[in-house]
Formats: C-alpha cells, structure tokens, sequence
C-alpha cells in the first residue's frame, strides 16, 4: 500500500475520532450542534441515534488503524484489505449523507474526500 494511501487512512481515522466524542458526547452544545448540522436548534428526539453514529465513527477510525497496523506487522494482504474496505464504506457514506442532505456537504466531504484519495491512490 502506498505512502499517500496510508497518510489518508490516518487523515480519516483521525477526523472520525474527533467527530466521535462531539456525536456521542457532546452534542448537547449549541456550537457542536452548529458545527454538525449547521443548526443550533436542539432535536432531543436524535440524542440516542447521535450517539450511535458518533461510535459508529469511532470503530471506522479503529478499523483504520488496525489496517494500519496490520500492514506495518507483516499482514499486508490484510491491512490492505481492511483499509480499502473502510475507505470504500466512507466513501458510499459520504456520498449517501450528501446526496440524503446536501445541506449538510461539509461532513459529507469530511467523510468521503479522504476515503477517495485512499481508494484512488490505490488505483493509480
């Protein structure tokens, strides 16, 4: 797997764990809720599903990171596959959040730009 492949899995993992804590912990707060939805109007109606997504992203970054780690120790057909696999879900998930709420286009780039540079750095 290639360097700018890798770089982007860590570039991924690391938006999704930041996004994991402000979904599933701290959506409560006007600015979180401004900075996810564009909205600071309260849904507590979405708290519960908030907080499983927020999780959700939580295991695609340690999904990552075990990729990352077994391409480094030796299981490279596996960390590779683990990585494109991820890429490829966060991806189709970006592109569904958008297409579902196009409003919302900053996470949907959050989540999708740099699976697509994972998945097209392995093409190229």
């Amino acid at each position: 797997m290639n360097a700018v492949s890798q770089v982007f899995a860590m570039v991924a993992a690391a938006i999704h764990l930041v996004v994991w804590p402000l979904e599933s912990f701290l959506y409560g707060h006007p600015r979180v809720r401004y900075l996810l939805t564009g909205n600071t109007a309260d849904a507590p109606e979405v708290r519960l599903w908030r907080f499983n997504v927020g999780f959700y992203n939580l295991f695609l970054a340690l999904g990552l990171v075990a990729g990352l780690v077994l391409l480094h120790t030796g299981h490279s057909a596996s960390g590779r596959a683990v990585i494109v696999y991820i890429g490829a879900f966060m991806l189709a998930g970006g592109i569904t959040l958008f297409v579902s709420e196009p409003r919302l286009w900053r996470g949907a780039l959050g989540q999708a730009v740099p699976a697509a540079v994972i998945l097209l750095a392995e093409v190229i």
